[in-house]
C-alpha cells in the first residue's frame, strides 16, 4: 500500500459532498467501493457502513481489527465565498508541504482517516488479520452515528481510531461533552425616523477546533462583537436590527456582524470606538490571532430593530458568558480539562435571538457545572435554555495492549517514542465504550492543523508515517 494510494482516494473523497447530515453520497460511494471489490458490507439505519475483509494469508484467525473513521465534515467557508458544499468539490492546493483548502475547510478531518481504511481494504501487499472497516455518520454534530450503533454490527475486540491530527501522538482518552442552548425571545420596534444603519463586527480570526484549539487563546468573534457593543451602549444610544455570529458548535467563531441603527451624529463617535477597541484587540491576539479586524460600513436600511430590552439583555449576556479554557488537568501537565466555547449567535426563526454554546471535559462533573454555570448565566438574562448533544469521555488505560503494540510498533519504526496522552477534543470511543464495553481502543493520525477552519491544511509527509504504524500495528496483531 503506497502513499499515492490513500492520496488518491482521498482526493475522490473531497470531490463528494459530506456534510453533517447530508452523507448520502460518501454512503453510496462507500458501498459501491465494497461492492467493487467484492466485499462484504452492512449500513444501519442511521447510516453507518462497516465493509468486512479477511485476513491475509497466514492471519485468517488473529483477531478482528476495528479501523474507524467518520464519514462527515465540518463545512465552513469564508463569508465572501461562493462555495457550495452540496455540489462543488472542495478547492485544495499543495503548498509548503502540506495539502490546503484556502477558502473551505478541507475535510481531511475526517477524510484522510476514511482514504488510509479503504486503501487497506484495497492492498493486496500487506499482512493483516480480519478487518471491520467502520465508517461512523454525523460525528461532527454530536456523534450521532456511534450513539445508534448497535450490538452485533461490529464484532472485533480491538479498535483503531483514525481521527486524531497529531503524527507521533498516541491518544488513549478524551473529553466529554454537552451543548448549552439559549433562546431570547424578542418583540420588534420601529426604527426612528432619521436613523441611519451601520454594519459592525470582527472578521479574519483563526478560528479552529474548539477542543483541540481552545487553549491557544486565539480570539472569539462573537466574543469581540458582544464587547463593541456592550462598550457602545455606553456611548450611544442605537437600535439592534440584525446579529449573526459563528457557525457550529466545535468550532470556534471567526466572523461574527450585527446590523445597527443610530443617529448620523453618532456614527463617527461610534466608528472611532470601534478602532480604539479593534486596536486594543490587535495588541491582545497579536501572537495568536494577529490577522482579525474591526468592521464598520453602511449598511441598508432596515424597518425594524429588536426591542431595546431584549436587545440590552443579549449583548450582556454575550459578554459575560465565558469562553475559553475553564480548568487545566492537575494529574496531567499541560492538559486541558474543562472548557466552553461561545459558537454561535443566529437570528434563526421570527422573534427568537439563539446562542449556542459548547462545554467539554474529561471529568463528567466538572463538564455538568461548566454547563450549569452558563445556564445560570443565561437565566439571569432571561432566556430559557436546554441542554443536548451529550456524549461521554474516554478514560486512559495505560495497561492497553494494544497501546503496548502500537508504541513498540512506532518505536522500531522511528527510533523514538511516540507521545502517548489523552486530547481536549471529543472522539467516539467514549460512545463505543457505552455499547460494546470490551473494546481495547487507540487513536492516532498525521497532522493536520486548522481543522474547522477555512485554511485548514494537511501536512504531507505525516501521511507516510502514519501509513507505515498502521500498516505495522496490524502486522503484529497476530
Amino acid at each position: 500500500m503506497e502513499n499515492s494510494v490513500i492520496f488518491s482516494i482521498f482526493d475522490q473523497i473531497t470531490k463528494i459532498p459530506r456534510e453533517s447530515g447530508k452523507e448520502e453520497k460518501i454512503i453510496e460511494y462507500l458501498i459501491d467501493f465494497a461492492k467493487s471489490r467484492s466485499l462484504e458490507y452492512k449500513k444501519d439505519e442511521a447510516g453507518n457502513v462497516v465493509i468486512l475483509k479477511p485476513g491475509t494469508k497466514g492471519m485468517e484467525s488473529a483477531p478482528v481489527v476495528i479501523l474507524q473513521s467518520h464519514s462527515d465534515m465540518v463545512c465552513e467557508k469564508n463569508s465572501d465565498s461562493t462555495f457550495n458544499f452540496d455540489t462543488d468539490p472542495i478547492n485544495y492546493i499543495e503548498e509548503d508541504g502540506w495539502l490546503i483548502a484556502k477558502e473551505t475547510t478541507l475535510g481531511a478531518d475526517c477524510g484522510i482517516g476514511m482514504a488510509a481504511q479503504l486503501a487497506i481494504l484495497d492492498s493486496s501487499d500487506i499482512s493483516h488479520g480480519p478487518i471491520e472497516a467502520l465508517f461512523t455518520t454525523e460525528e461532527e454534530t454530536g456523534l450521532k452515528g456511534a450513539k445508534s450503533l448497535k450490538r452485533g454490527f461490529i464484532t472485533g475486540d480491538l479498535l483503531i481510531n483514525l481521527d486524531s491530527e497529531d503524527e507521533g501522538e498516541l491518544f488513549i482518552g478524551c473529553a466529554g461533552g454537552i451543548n448549552t442552548t439559549a433562546t431570547f425571545t424578542y418583540t420588534q420596534e420601529k426604527i426612528k425616523e432619521g436613523d441611519i444603519f451601520i454594519k459592525t463586527g470582527f472578521y479574519g480570526a483563526a478560528g479552529g477546533h474548539s477542543g483541540d484549539d481552545i487553549h491557544k487563546n486565539r480570539a472569539n468573534a462573537n466574543q469581540l462583537l458582544a464587547r463593541y457593543l456592550c462598550a457602545m451602549s455606553k456611548e450611544c444610544d442605537f437600535s439592534l436590527c440584525y446579529i449573526d455570529g459563528g457557525n457550529k458548535r466545535n468550532a470556534i467563531a471567526r466572523e461574527a456582524y450585527a446590523i445597527i441603527a443610530l443617529k448620523p451624529e453618532q456614527r463617527e463617535g461610534a466608528q472611532e470606538l470601534l478602532l480604539k477597541i479593534e486596536a486594543d484587540i490587535k495588541k491582545e491576539y497579536s501572537v495568536s490571532d494577529s490577522e482579525v479586524y474591526g468592521l464598520f460600513e453602511t449598511a441598508p436600511a432596515a424597518s425594524h430593530s429588536v426591542n431595546k430590552e431584549t436587545s440590552k439583555r443579549v449583548i450582556l449576556a454575550m459578554n459575560a458568558v465565558p469562553h475559553g479554557v475553564l480548568a487545566m488537568s492537575q494529574d496531567i501537565p499541560g492538559f486541558v480539562e474543562t472548557s466552553t466555547n461561545l459558537a454561535s449567535v443566529k437570528m434563526a426563526d421570527p422573534g427568537k435571538i439563539r446562542i449556542e454554546t459548547s462545554q467539554r471535559s474529561s471529568l463528567n462533573s466538572a463538564r455538568y457545572n461548566a454547563a450549569s454555570r452558563v445556564e445560570s448565566l443565561f437565566n439571569l438574562a432571561g432566556a430559557e435554555v436546554k441542554h443536548d448533544g451529550e456524549y461521554p469521555g474516554w478514560k486512559p488505560d495505560l495497561n492497553s495492549p494494544l497501546l503496548d503494540i502500537s508504541r513498540k510498533a512506532y518505536s522500531d519504526i522511528f527510533g523514538n517514542e511516540p507521545i502517548v496522552r489523552a486530547i481536549h477534543a471529543g472522539l467516539e470511543c467514549g460512545l463505543f465504550l457505552t455499547t460494546f464495553p470490551q473494546l481495547d481502543m487507540i487513536s492516532f493520525g498525521p497532522t493536520i492543523r486548522g481543522a474547522h477552519a477555512p485554511g485548514e491544511r494537511l501536512e504531507i509527509s505525516t501521511v507516510d508515517r502514519f501509513r507505515k504504524l498502521l500498516i505495522e500495528i496490524l502486522s503484529r496483531l497476530k
